[in-house]
């Protein structure tokens, strides 16, 4: 965060008073109430580090915790070779974490990068706490999907739910669809030269 601060001078010139401003911009590491707390859970994964790392330069978000099962008491900061260490350890579990954060009144969101067998419990947990979730979870089955929206709709708390972060993926979703109305058979293959599972 940073503040714009601005010392100034008087100096006297034949009946004239002249202000001549020197404007200095200092920064502050304190962390703002108003800024919204971000729980990442898959912390230790390549898209969780990525997350942190973006939360951390974002303007308006801070990283509150990290879970994971992996790197346990890890400093967040070190795993993702920030400059500075960001003194949030990584914690095994997220019931601490989202309690911790529920206490300090602010408005929190629970990013989750982790399995589709646990979305559904992680999700029941941060919306108990009263903080929104995403979700980025590869492979989550429809009947998750459903589940999370039944779940959230009598919680009327909102969760966002992206099986794919790739524009590219979506674009083709949507051609398919399209297609499909001129077409008896669409079938659309991704490839990629690196494929990966996570």
């Amino acid at each position: 965060m940073a503040a714009l601060s601005s010392p100034f001078q008087l100096k006297n010139y034949n009946r004239t008073h002249r202000c001549i401003v020197r404007s200095t911009i200092t920064c502050s590491m304190q962390t703002s109430q108003n800024n919204i707390k971000v729980v990442i859970n898959g912390a230790t994964k390549e898209i969780g580090k990525a997350a942190i790392v973006a939360i951390t330069k974002a303007r308006g978000m801070e990283v509150a915790g990290a879970v994971d099962s992996d790197l346990v008491g890890e400093d967040v900061g070190k795993l993702c070779n920030m400059e500075e260490a960001l003194e949030i350890p990584i914690i095994n579990d997220l019931t601490m974490v989202l309690g911790s954060i529920s206490q300090s009144k602010a408005t929190g969101v629970v990013v989750d990068f982790t399995e589709p067998s646990t979305v559904y419990d992680n999700v029941k947990q941060a919306t108990a706490f009263g903080m929104k979730s995403v979700v980025y979870v590869p492979k989550i089955s429809l009947d998750t999907v459903t589940a999370l929206s039944a779940f959230c709709e009598k919680a009327t708390m909102g969760c966002l739910v992206a099986p794919t972060l790739s524009i590219g993926s979506i674009l083709l979703q949507q051609a398919a669809i399209t297609a499909s109305f001129h077409y008896n058979n669409v079938e659309i293959v991704e490839s990629r030269p690196n494929a990966s599972v996570s």
